[in-house]
């Protein structure tokens, strides 16, 4: 048994990907998926910023794709939105500040229908919540949305009035210490949408840096996705 520590990569088929959006554009793109069964569930990241250096290969992302299909029977989908660039090429386009990375987070919904992948959640980090949450919505193939560090500053009350209309679920991972959104400001607003639940995480800041909340994030995505693969396990079997 080894201890999974933050370059760990465990068992996954990993294939590269290429996402096509209704306005054109080819986007840079990764699936991961369990070895030798089926995925119990999907996930689709979309990442922080890109303007600030986020990008498909931002850590927790990265961390997802590396253990969660292992540990957790999860496929995970990232992928580079418009304009963005990491170690596994450019996204064509121009950064849309989350108007036009709708096209985005629909051609990759529509690449996990085609592809036959079952129960599609969408996980959002810092502007990444944003794309979800303005746009998520509105997709019928999507169950629920899963935010981390929201900063409920491009998508507002309206968005979340629309989740709340759809029934659909939210969770709401929000930082102790986060530079944008507190839970003590988060909680009246998330309130208000009776499908979303907010779990405030003690210490945390925006980025999520530290193994402790690595595990904290990837644990709280699982009880809710994957609730018989809770708790996830903290060795791995060699």
């Amino acid at each position: 048994m080894s201890e999974i520590r933050a370059a760990t990569v465990l068992p996954a088929d990993r294939r590269p990907v290429t996402l096509t959006t209704a306005d054109g554009l080819r986007l840079v793109g990764e699936l991961a998926l369990p070895l030798g069964r089926p995925p119990v569930a999907t996930l689709i990241f979309l990442h922080p910023l890109p303007t600030a250096g986020g990008m498909m290969d931002s850590h927790l992302l990265r961390k997802a794709a590396f253990r969660l299909p292992a540990l957790a029977d999860l496929a995970v989908l990232r992928f580079n939105t418009r304009g963005t660039s990491s170690a596994e090429g450019t996204s064509e386009g121009e950064f849309g500040d989350a108007e036009t990375e709708r096209h985005d987070l629909a051609a990759a919904v529509a690449f996990a229908v085609a592809a036959g992948l079952p129960r599609i959640w969408l996980v959002g980090w810092s502007f990444g919540t944003e794309v979800a949450l303005k746009w998520g919505s509105q997709e019928p193939a999507v169950e629920g949305a899963i935010l981390l560090s929201p900063a409920l500053k491009r998508a507002g009350d309206a968005d979340l009035a629309r989740w709340s209309a759809s029934g659909k679920p939210l969770l709401a991972l929000v930082p102790e210490l986060d530079d944008y959104l507190r839970p003590d400001e988060a909680a009246p607003r998330f309130a208000k949408v009776p499908n979303a639940r907010m779990v405030a995480v003690k210490g945390a800041r925006h980025l999520w840096v530290g193994e402790p909340y690595v595990r904290i994030v990837l644990s709280e995505i699982v009880r809710q996705v994957n609730p018989p693969a809770w708790p996830l396990p903290t060795d791995w079997e060699d």
